[in-house]
């Protein structure tokens, strides 16, 4: 005789503040999405909606391994971190479950601006640093954008990726322009070719600022990432956590 199983829904935890884990087990996929939102008070209002929002439904799929929000430090931006057990996965939740949410989450914050969705693959190379002492704790994320044409030769992020470690590793063997106040990098690579992604943790906002206005002469290492050829474009923002979503029992 056949039994029929029963399907198990969680339920959704939320967190205010919490982090994403970037080596998180079973990552195959993570989805990157930009929200522009326009002030403090609108950050703090979509968050809550999304909060709100996700919490009275079940979680959608044991395939969404985890789902963080992070404020833009400009006041103006929201950064969506969510891991993947792979890309199938999150087309599915696209055709059941995001329009739902997505609806009543504009609902509660009228105008929101949905600028970009990158998708990646799991991390692909990540350092932690010297001057990251144990149980430093990362007060905020920075989030390095390197752009490359998406038909050039192959290999070229990877290699681009190995010059930034390299140059880092310089810096701390040399003390020259210590990053004192980073704590780990962790680069992703999209899956279309043409962006690099370093999800970066730093203890606070000031010391990345500090550490950008070092006034020490650039190493030849950091003048061949800053000046590689290959790079068509970049950025760099920084995002204090404001929420994770999980799976609960």
């Amino acid at each position: 005789m056949r039994t029929e199983q029963k399907e198990i829904r969680m339920k959704t935890v939320a967190r205010l503040g919490a982090r994403p884990e970037p080596h998180r087990p079973g990552v195959g996929a993570v989805l990157v999405s930009t929200w522009r939102v326009g002030t403090p008070e609108r950050q703090g209002a979509a968050v809550e909606a999304i909060r709100t929002t996700w919490e009275r439904r079940a979680w959608p799929t044991p395939d969404l391994l985890s789902y963080s929000v992070l404020a833009g430090t400009d006041g103006e931006t929201l950064l969506h971190y969510s891991q993947w057990t792979g890309e199938e996965a999150y087309e599915e939740f696209v055709r059941t479950f995001r329009d739902d949410r997505n609806a009543e989450i504009d609902a509660a914050v009228p105008g929101i601006e949905r600028v970009e969705l990158r998708r990646y693959g799991p991390v692909h190379r990540s350092t932690v640093h010297r001057t990251a002492g144990p149980g430093k704790e990362p007060g905020i994320v920075v989030v390095v954008e390197a752009d490359f044409d998406a038909d050039g030769a192959a290999g070229q992020r990877e290699e681009w990726v190995e010059r930034v470690l390299a140059a880092l590793a310089d810096d701390e063997a040399t003390a020259a322009r210590p990053a004192s106040g980073g704590i780990s990098g962790n680069f992703h690579l999209s899956t279309d070719g043409g962006r690099v992604l370093n999800y970066a943790e730093w203890e606070s906002e000031r010391a990345h600022e500090e550490w950008l206005a070092d006034a020490a002469p650039l190493s030849e290492a950091w003048r061949r990432v800053q000046h590689d050829p290959r790079l068509t474009g970049g950025r760099v923002r920084r995002y204090a956590p404001a929420l994770g979503l999980s799976a609960g029992a």
